[in-house]
């Protein structure tokens, strides 16, 4: 059986949105699946908090964390809910949240929301695109951070842009008087990451993604002198201690929140083992290999295009985007048509969306372990088609 269950007459160069998961990890999943479904009581009581222990042990250790501070969230998304619902009791009216406007919609939403139910307000820093170098990053957020500033809400990598922030000087600047959560749903996988290293007091990031676990596998991570006061966005039974788990506040907070199939979360280490023998230096050599593909795509694009790479190298991990011709059509919100084009036309699946607004569009490419040279110059030729058809 393939490795991949990718339909293979599809190319696929959108590993970042949804990820792709190994067959090993999706076989070991559903091994959990028939063993929780043969004898649920049991499993539920006995067997699944040693297996979820095991799982986070090792996901810990390759995110570079203290296993007391990982829960495992069902996405990114849910992990910055739980974070955000947590401080509002510390927020104020006045009080301010910082963000940056590549912000992926659904956590800026988020943040909306509990500034709404707080009265503080959410203060977006305008990040350029393109951009020469990474301090123009940093600079912008610390810009934007005042004495009202709680919290920074930062992406490790952006969704839109496709951008690999400094979250190391970033993080330096502001904690701990100014905590930050980091959104770091395509970082692990993709990027050398250790959340330890990084001293930010939240860190969420997917699982599903570039670790490709099965979908609904996500972390937070918590740094020790926060970690008493963060509880799930579904409050359970651990918040009286309903919930046997081990460990400290927050295993106790997330390792139930209500029956569910935590199978996903169970299968990550296998995902994590099942990658790691796809290239002979292992995730490192994933990681680069990934990344060098998907610079050559990018330089492939710009240069039919006739522009300029609009970010340097070094802030480009395994995604990349190219703004494409303003003269494009547009639709929709978010989606341009060009990606439905490409998609039923060319077999095509890749990115193509509405940002900043409905009059601009990026091209946005993901590589993993499946793709290859020939993906992105068919890209390129499907593009180069469709645009010269405009």
């Amino acid at each position: 059986m393939s490795f991949w269950r990718l339909d293979p007459d599809v190319i696929h160069l959108n590993h970042g949105s949804f990820g792709a998961t190994p067959a090993p990890a999706l076989e070991e999943q559903q091994r959990l699946r028939d063993a929780m479904e043969s004898n649920p009581t049991r499993w539920f009581l006995a067997d699944y908090q040693p297996a979820l222990d095991e799982a986070r042990s090792k996901v810990a250790d390759f995110v570079g964390a203290d296993p007391a501070g990982l829960g495992f969230v069902n996405n990114a998304t849910e992990g910055v809910n739980s974070v955000l619902r947590s401080l509002e009791a510390d927020l104020k009216p006045g009080d301010e949240i910082v963000v940056t406007d590549h912000e992926y919609n659904a956590c800026r939403n988020a943040a909306v929301v509990t500034a709404a139910r707080t009265g503080a307000r959410v203060v977006p820093a305008a990040i350029p695109f393109p951009l020469q170098s990474a301090r123009e990053v940093t600079d912008s957020i610390l810009a934007m951070v005042t004495e009202r500033t709680r919290l920074l809400m930062v992406d490790a990598v952006t969704s839109p842009t496709a951008l690999v922030f400094p979250l190391e000087e970033i993080v330096a600047a502001l904690e701990p008087d100014v905590q930050v959560l980091v959104d770091a749903a395509h970082a692990p996988g993709m990027i050398d990451f250790d959340v330890t290293a990084l001293g930010a007091s939240y860190v969420t990031a997917n699982c599903h993604k570039w670790m490709c676990a099965p979908k609904g596998s996500a972390i937070l991570y918590v740094r020790e002198d926060r970690r008493e006061r963060i509880y799930p966005a579904v409050i359970s039974h651990g918040y009286n201690g309903g919930w046997p788990a081990e460990g400290g506040h927050l295993h106790t907070q997330f390792d139930w929140t209500g029956t569910d199939d935590p199978t996903s979360w169970l299968a990550t280490p296998a995902a994590l083992d099942a990658m790691a023998g796809l290239h002979p230096d292992g995730w490192a050599g994933i990681r680069r290999s990934n990344r060098e593909l998907c610079l050559t795509g990018r330089d492939m694009l710009v240069e039919f295009l006739g522009t300029e790479a609009p970010a340097p190298d070094s802030m480009i991990g395994a995604i990349a985007s190219v703004p494409l011709p303003r003269t494009l059509p547009q639709g929709g919100t978010i989606f341009n048509p060009l990606m439905m084009t490409l998609r039923d036309r060319w077999n095509i699946e890749v990115m193509v969306m509405s940002w900043p607004d409905p009059s601009a569009s990026l091209l946005r490419i993901s590589t993993q372990q499946y793709n290859s040279l020939e993906d992105l110059e068919r890209l390129v030729e499907a593009v180069a088609t469709e645009l010269g058809k405009c």
